[in-house]
């Protein structure tokens, strides 16, 4: 409820509001119905994030594009000044904002590595996800060219599509923060899977494997696959897991560090 009414109390109507529930089961559906009556409304059952985000892509009729999870909250001018941005810098077709981190109730500084940037950022990307889905406003285009998000991903979704554009496209980042982004929760995405730099590296996997991104670009992610190899190995083992898994693993690190 507090996402949804922070998106109609933007200073800038969106021409269309659409909310896509994964499946759940809280009642979620009575209460738009009830108190949201103007807001399209899909239930699909569970197949997870990527899904959901790709019907909502599917089912909008705007030229551009805004997400909000249900866990974060648009500060009210949030899209007036997007779109501002967009009348001053036609020639951009993605667009991020800074943000502000809620933890656990309590505001708390984000550090250094979570440093966010606008223009060619490919490189910033590799590392972790430096663009909060909440913050951006794109395109819808852009989804037609680079493709949607991808479904095989449970969770990095938002890691994979950043580097897919951001190999092509530079992004225009507004530095004041537009949105609160709560963290800290039992239910947060990132809190159900250990090891989330397995998704990240089948990310870059797919872009070593992608003919059309530059061989600079292409060794960056080479560089940064063995990284997070070399990591996930050394958190699989700690954690005690099986020798199957962990072979899996450094095999991928064998076969990669062969291309160096």
């Amino acid at each position: 409820k507090r996402a949804i009414n922070s998106v109609l109390n933007q200073t800038h109507a969106p021409q269309e509001i659409i909310i896509i529930d994964d499946g759940s089961n809280d009642g979620t559906d009575k209460l738009i119905k009830k108190e949201f009556p103007q807001i399209k409304y899909f239930w699909q059952k569970n197949s997870g994030i990527s899904n959901a985000r790709n019907l909502g892509i599917e089912e909008s009729s705007g030229n551009w594009i805004a997400f909000l999870d249900s866990d974060d909250e648009w500060l009210p001018k949030k899209l007036e000044l997007q779109i501002n941005a967009i009348m001053q810098n036609s020639e951009y077709l993605i667009f991020h904002t800074n943000e502000i981190w809620i933890r656990n109730g309590k505001r708390v500084n984000p550090k250094d590595k979570h440093q966010k940037f606008g223009g060619y950022i490919f490189e910033k990307c590799l590392p972790r996800c430096v663009i909060s889905p909440s913050s951006v406003l794109i395109k819808k285009e852009i989804f037609e060219k680079y493709g949607l998000f991808d479904t095989s991903l449970p969770a990095c979704e938002d890691y994979d599509m950043w580097l897919r554009i951001c190999a092509f496209l530079p992004v225009l980042y507004l530095e004041i923060p537009l949105l609160k982004k709560y963290g800290g929760h039992e239910d947060q995405l990132s809190q159900k899977f250990w090891g989330m730099d397995r998704f990240r590296i089948k990310t870059l996997e797919k872009v070593i494997d992608n003919e059309l991104i530059d061989q600079d670009k292409k060794s960056a992610a080479l560089n940064m696959l063995l990284e997070k190899l070399n990591i996930f190995i050394t958190g699989a083992k700690k954690r005690g897991k099986k020798d199957s898994e962990i072979n899996e693993f450094y095999m991928k690190y064998q076969k990669y560090l062969n291309r160096i």
